[in-house]
């Protein structure tokens, strides 16, 4: 469904990326993107600076761009639903299937997923994102959360700010991780040598995650890990792994050419979701069943029972000292 285009008369005489978020309710970045695709008018003609002092008087005009969805008949995948009500659906997310539309992505997306099931979505994150509270890397699967409307999108969002929700992720990695517990906190930025990449970069974002031993292969080669986001940037967990020295198998982008070549996609799961629901405030977590991949890698070069029992009985929220 299109956004309807609107305008505004200025009041106060603000910067131009400033009088935008507080009249749509969106971020600086989402305001940002709009103003880089033409879609921002001041007095009917296009703006493409962010910090155009505004004069009270003019007309702001949001012309939102077209969203070709994809056709429902080229959508031939379903998603697991793990919970749903008015005001949140959260689901299990397929290993490569990614969240929303880009000019790179051709393939339908989870946005377009929704779309065509006809789930009401809250529009905060702007028309390519409906619904899109925190996204998921194309190559993770795992749970998400989904905002159903814009109320749910914002109490979403500033639990992820104040860190009252989170996730816990799984991963295999190989070699060993030396102590039980490793923190880093490292800011992450874009590769300078490869863009697909990101990097440690101290002009990068902030960004800090704890990694936790649970259970060592049969050979000891590799190990099922827990990894604790305190932050949210691109490829957070495999840039900090790739910083001391490790990998998660599957993943060839930071990875390296191993015998684990031929798994279809990395083992990185997200795992579980905690948060605290937006109109009960009941808090609330859920786990998200491992998909068959990565469970035939885990009960080949795991030992069965020890694995189900950790995985079953452990206590995530207790795994971190901090």
């Amino acid at each position: 469904m299109q956004r309807e285009n609107v305008t505004f008369t200025v009041e106060d005489a603000l910067r131009l990326d400033l009088f935008l978020t507080l009249k749509l309710g969106q971020t600086r970045n989402q305001i940002a993107q709009l103003i880089e695709q033409n879609a921002i008018k001041v007095n009917g003609k296009p703006s493409s600076k962010p910090g155009l002092k505004l004069k009270v008087g003019q007309n702001v005009s949001i012309i939102f761009p077209e969203i070709k969805s994809t056709p429902a008949h080229i959508i031939d995948f379903d998603v697991e639903i793990l919970f749903e009500d008015d005001d949140i659906l959260v689901i299990n997310k397929p290993s490569g299937l990614t969240v929303h539309p880009a000019p790179s992505v051709k393939e339908p997306t989870l946005v377009d997923w929704l779309k065509t099931r006809g789930v009401a979505l809250s529009t905060l994150s702007g028309e390519e994102r409906h619904g899109i509270v925190h996204r998921l890397d194309r190559g993770t699967s795992g749970v998400m959360v989904v905002a159903k409307n814009n109320e749910a999108h914002e109490a979403l969002s500033l639990q992820l700010q104040d860190k009252s929700m989170g996730r816990y992720y799984m991963a295999v990695i190989t070699p060993a991780l030396k102590e039980e517990e490793t923190l880093i906190d490292k800011p992450i930025g874009r590769s300078a040598q490869n863009r697909l990449k990101m990097a440690i970069s101290e002009s990068g974002k902030s960004a800090k995650t704890m990694f936790r031993k649970l259970l060592p292969s049969h050979d000891l080669s590799s190990e099922l890990i827990v990894c604790k986001l305190f932050t949210g940037r691109t490829h957070q967990i495999r840039v900090h792994l790739e910083s001391i020295s490790r990998h998660i198998l599957g993943d060839h982008l930071y990875g390296t050419h191993t015998k684990d070549a031929k798994l279809e996609h990395i083992l990185l799961h997200a795992y579980m979701l905690y948060l605290t629901h937006p109109t009960s405030g009941e808090v609330l977590s859920f786990k998200a069943p491992l998909d068959d991949v990565m469970n035939d890698y885990l009960n080949k070069h795991f030992e069965p029972k020890e694995l189900h029992a950790t995985i079953s009985q452990i206590r995530f929220e207790h795994l971190f000292s901090a």
